[in-house]
C-alpha cells in the first residue's frame, strides 16, 4: 500500500520511518518532507505546500494512495481532512470541527465544561482592558494564552501582574484578538496519547516533555526541547483515572455533538502533588518531540493501527504491543531559537553508529551529499535502553558527536527520571577499645566531603550557551562501548 504523510518536522520523519518498517507499505510520499525523509528508502518527498489541499488530493488519487496521515495541526485546523474525504480519500486526522479542540482554546474550554472534564479555571477576552482587570482581580502567578494556534509559543506563565499585563500587550501586538486567561496550576505535566476511530479509543504510551528553552525548565516556551517515555509518573492506577475522568468524557462529548473524531487525541495534563488531574490543553495530532520518543518503542505495525481507526474497526483490533525499554529524545536547536536564528549551517556527525539510537530530522534540508540547518529545531536524537539512566547516556553521547554552528541543546533532558547519586552513610560511632582509645578516629557525620559521593552515571555535557547567544559547539565524546553492533539509526 501507498501512504501519504503531510508535514516536514521531526514528528513526520518518525512517522514515515515507522510506517516504512512494514513490508506491506510499498511507498510513503511526504509533503513536503525534510532532509531526513529524503534519505529513507521507499520514501519520496513532494515539494508541495501543506495547505494545497487540491494538489495533495489530485496527487494522492493519481498515485493510488490508500491512506493520508496528517502530522501538523495547521492543515487539520484548516480543514484538510474534510476536503480530502470529499475526494474519496481515507484520512487519519480529525475534521476542522474536531480540530477545534486544539485550534481554539476557548472552544476547548467550553467543550470541557460541557463534558465535565477537570481543567483550570479561565476566562476568555476580546478586550485587553477587561483582560487586565481580570488579571488584577485574580492576582499572580497567572497564565495568559493566545486562543488560536501558536506553535507551542502562545502561552505565557506570568509570575507577576506586571508580566501578565505585558503578555496581554505582546500577544495583542502580534495580532491575537482573543485571549484566554487561566489560573496557574502546580504539579507535573504529562502527555497522554490515544488513537480513536470516533467510536472507541486505544491509549498509547505516555510521555513527559520539556517545553522551556533553558536548563531546569526555565526561560521561554518552545515547541519542545526533549521528551522521555513512558512517564513513570503515570501508574496503571493513575491511567485508569485519566481514562475515566478525561478520555471517556471527551469521546462521549464528541459523540454528543455528532463530531466523528478520527485521529490522535493528545491530552496535556497537570498532575498536582495531591494527585489531582486537570487538563491544560488538548491537541488534535501526535506531539513533537513526544512522537520521536514513543514510536521507536512501538512493536505493532503503525499502518495497521491507523487503518483500524479510519475504517472504524478499532474495537476489534488486538492489543497494541510495545518494547520493554525506556526512551529519551534530546532536541538540537539553532542558536537563538525560539527567537531569531540563522539557517544554512552545515551539519556533521550524522553518520554515527550505535545500537538503538535514532536521529530524526526536523529543520534540515539536503545540500549536495550533506545536510544544512533549515529551522529552529533541527534534529531529535532518540535512544532506547533498559533503564532511563542508560537511555540518557546514549542520547547525549550521540548528540555530542553532532556539530553545526550555533548548536544548542539542553543538558538536562529527563532529569526527573535520572537516578540520584546515593548518599554515603558514615559508619556508626563505636566506643574505642582499650587498644585504640588514644587514637582520634571517631567520625563526625558532617566530615564527609563531596568528593566521596558516588558520581552520577552520565557526566554533564558541555554547558550550552543561552538561547540569545551563539553557543559553542560541544566536543565529540567517545562512545561508552565502541564495539556496539551496527547502527539501526534512522
Amino acid at each position: 500500500m501507498k501512504i501519504l504523510v503531510v508535514g516536514n518536522g521531526g514528528r513526520e520523519h518518525a512517522l514515515v520511518w515507522k510506517l516504512l518498517e512494514s513490508p506491506k507499505v510499498s511507498k510513503v510520499i511526504c509533503v513536503p518532507g525534510n532532509g531526513g525523509t529524503a534519505t529513507l528508502e521507499r520514501c519520496q518527498n513532494l515539494p508541495m505546500r501543506v495547505d494545497d489541499f487540491e494538489g495533495i488530493a489530485r496527487f494522492a488519487n493519481v498515485q493510488g494512495v490508500s491512506l493520508v496521515v496528517v502530522g501538523p495541526e495547521v492543515p487539520l485546523a484548516g480543514g484538510i481532512t474534510d476536503f480530502l474525504q470529499s475526494q474519496d480519500l481515507k484520512v487519519f486526522g480529525p475534521t476542522k470541527t474536531g480540530a477545534q479542540i486544539e485550534s481554539s482554546k476557548s472552544w476547548a474550554k467550553l467543550f470541557m465544561k460541557k463534558a465535565g472534564i477537570p481543567t483550570a479555571k479561565s476566562k476568555t477576552f476580546i478586550d485587553t482592558a477587561k483582560a487586565r482587570e481580570y488579571i488584577t482581580q485574580q492576582g499572580a502567578p497567572i497564565v495568559v494564552k493566545a486562543d488560536g494556534l501558536a506553535a507551542g509559543k502562545g502561552v505565557v506563565v506570568a509570575e507577576t501582574i506586571t508580566q501578565a499585563y505585558g503578555a496581554v500587550d505582546a500577544l495583542w501586538d502580534q495580532g491575537v484578538r482573543k485571549l484566554v486567561v487561566e489560573e496557574y496550576l502546580t504539579g507535573q505535566e504529562v502527555s497522554v496519547f490515544a488513537v480513536t476511530d470516533g467510536l472507541t479509543y486505544r491509549t498509547l504510551l505516555t510521555a513527559q516533555d520539556h517545553k522551556r528553552i533553558g536548563e531546569g525548565d526555565t526561560g521561554e516556551n518552545t515547541g519542545g526541547m526533549g521528551a522521555y517515555s513512558p512517564a513513570p509518573l503515570v501508574t496503571p492506577e493513575l491511567m485508569q483515572r485519566i481514562e475515566r475522568e478525561v478520555l471517556d468524557p471527551t469521546l462521549a462529548e464528541f459523540q454528543r455533538q455528532k463530531i466523528t473524531y478520527c485521529g490522535v487525541l493528545y491530552a496535556g495534563l497537570m498532575i498536582s502533588p495531591q494527585g489531582d488531574i486537570k487538563v491544560l490543553e488538548f491537541n488534535c495530532r501526535f506531539g513533537d518531540p513526544e512522537t520521536q520518543a514513543i514510536l521507536p518503542l512501538l512493536e505493532t505495525p503503525l499502518h495497521q493501527i491507523l487503518l483500524a481507526c479510519v475504517e472504524q474497526k478499532l474495537a476489534d483490533f488486538p492489543p497494541i504491543e510495545w518494547k520493554e525499554k525506556q526512551s529519551v529524545c534530546v532536541v538540537a536547536a539553532s542558536g537563538g531559537y525560539p527567537g531569531g536564528f540563522q539557517k544554512g549551517k552545515e551539519i556533521s556527525g550524522l553518520d554515527l553508529e550505535a545500537e538503538d539510537v535514532f536521529i530524526f530530522h526536523a529543520g534540515t534540508k539536503q545540500k549536495g551529499k550533506g545536510f544544512v540547518t533549515d529551522g529552529g529545531r533541527v534534529l531529535g536524537v532518540t535512544a532506547l535502553a533498559e533503564d532511563f539512566d542508560r537511555a540518557i547516556a546514549k542520547a547525549y553521547n550521540a548528540i555530542h558527536q553532532i556539530e553545526f554552528e550555533g548548536i544548542y541543546y539542553r543538558p538536562d533532558i529527563a532529569y526527573r527520571v535520572k537516578s540520584k547519586p546515593p548518599q554515603v552513610t558514615p559508619p556508626p560511632l563505636v566506643a574505642p577499645t582499650e587498644q585504640d582509645s588514644t587514637k582520634e578516629d571517631s567520625i563526625e557525620e558532617d566530615s564527609i566531603e563531596e568528593d566521596s559521593m558516588i558520581p552520577e552515571i552520565l557526566p554533564s555535557p558541555p554547558s550550552p550557551s543561552p538561547a540569545s547567544e551563539t553557543p559553542s559547539v560541544p566536543e565529540a565524546s567517545t562512545p561508552p562501548n565502541p564495539q556496539q553492533p551496527p547502527s539501526n539509526s534512522v
